[in-house]
């Protein structure tokens, strides 16, 4: 287990990460929603989570769920959840690395990417699960794509966060993340909870590296500043 607590990096291009801000309360607000609605929970999760044997045709939703075409609960999904420590869990992660990854790319891309990121992983799941029939739902895969991002674009931050049984350790975002992406990878390759999707997380990993070169602003001053710094340190470093 690996929760991220705190960063301390301060943001450079803007005042307020909204987009960031914006897509928990999204997420916040379909949760809510998901367990008030007198259709209840069940068929609110049957109709807007994401389905593969929906999707290919294999199989039709019973009657009482919301009707959204199969296709767009690729992104429907991403902000439902099942249980409030799904939630938290997700929303944390979102909350210290997204600002960041927000600030470099800017609110509008951050947005795109993360429901690229998150449209990604559904369609990784879906090729690859053995239950087509469960519905996926959370922000996993999008968070695990602003993840990515952060790695790319912070290697070296060192950031606050509870490792195992909850041990503080004050690590550099490559040890972190690393250790986080060994946990997603082993869990999908060795069998982690068969509730979770796994291999949506890696698919949404991997998108994420992939993208956050197109997507983050095409001249950063502030990043170029702090990767000098880091070559600088580097070559400065005892051998």
């Amino acid at each position: 287990m690996f929760l991220p607590l705190h960063d301390g990096v301060p943001l450079k291009n803007m005042k307020t990460p909204l987009a960031t801000r914006l897509l928990i309360g999204i997420c916040t607000l379909a949760y809510l929603l998901t367990f008030l609605s007198p259709i209840g929970p069940d068929a609110m999760v049957g109709g807007l989570g994401f389905i593969p044997s929906v999707l290919f045709g294999t199989e039709i939703l019973p009657e009482g769920y919301p009707f959204v075409p199969p296709a767009l609960t690729l992104v429907t999904n991403i902000f439902l959840h099942g249980s409030l420590f799904h939630l938290i869990g997700n929303m944390l992660f979102l909350w210290v690395f997204g600002d960041n990854v927000e600030d470099a790319m800017g609110h509008l891309r951050f947005v795109l990417f993360f429901v690229l990121c998150g449209t990604a992983a559904s369609l990784a799941h879906a090729y690859i699960t053995t239950e087509p029939h469960r519905p996926l739902i959370g922000a996993s895969g999008g968070v695990s794509g602003v993840v990515a991002a952060y790695l790319i674009l912070y290697p070296r931050v060192k950031i606050w966060g509870l490792f195992l049984k909850g041990i503080p350790l004050h690590l550099p975002a490559y040890w972190a993340i690393g250790f986080w992406f060994a946990l997603q990878f082993a869990s999908a390759f060795l069998g982690g909870d068969e509730g979770v999707g796994w291999f949506a997380h890696l698919g949404g990993f991997l998108v994420g590296a992939a993208l956050t070169p197109l997507m983050r602003r095409r001249f950063d001053p502030v990043l170029a500043r702090a990767q000098a710094q880091d070559q600088a340190q580097e070559r400065q470093a005892p051998r």
